[in-house]
């Protein structure tokens, strides 16, 4: 004789969030996305042009359980200028990681008006701040100190990353997904 055990499990709770990635040419917007979604890294630069958009599900802690967040990923060309087409990108968007480059001071500078377009656009988003080529520390211009600083001029949380070596790429990710379901 068999018996049906009945399961009184709910399915866990599911989100779809999108999320930007921004900051200016050659900051390693595309390598920190690489990184999250297939855990690699190459050297070889290659600019992105208009958006590419990927999509990774990872688990979160949500409301003293486990939620299932699917992040779309809109890795946006660097640009110092401001479009249409990135008013376009950035309509939407739940969240975005503003990134700077450790051995390139201007990109800290600059990362001020992507926050007032995304602000403008998005205005509930949940905003974060890489600090990227974390592992380049001979050619560091920006100092722990002043990554800090605009990190609390603009109320952001902020992560030294590296999409080289890895290092709170996964942890930066992982601390979004948890803002994008407060």
């Amino acid at each position: 004789m068999t018996h049906m055990i009945a399961e009184d499990k709910q399915a866990a709770a599911k989100f779809n969030k999108k999320v930007c990635i921004l900051g200016d040419f050659s900051v390693g917007k595309t390598s920190l996305v690489r990184r999250f979604i297939e855990g690699i890294f190459s050297e070889k630069y290659l600019s992105t042009i208009g958006v590419k958009v990927d999509r990774k599900a990872i688990t979160v802690p949500y409301k003293g359980e486990t939620a299932h967040l699917t992040m779309i990923v809109w890795d946006l060309a660097g640009s110092e200028k401001f479009t249409q087409a990135r008013a376009n990108y950035l309509r939407g968007a739940a969240g975005a990681i503003l990134v700077c480059d450790l051995t390139r001071s201007a990109t800290l500078a600059s990362l001020s008006g992507y926050i007032t377009d995304l602000r403008q656009l998005s205005p509930t988003a949940k905003l974060l701040l890489a600090a990227n080529k974390f592992d380049l520390v001979e050619g560091q211009q920006i100092a722990f100190p002043q990554v800090e600083a605009a990190a609390n001029r603009f109320n952001l949380p902020f992560f030294l990353t590296s999409a080289k070596t890895g290092a709170a790429v996964e942890l930066m990710f992982q601390r979004l997904g948890q803002m994008l379901l407060e």
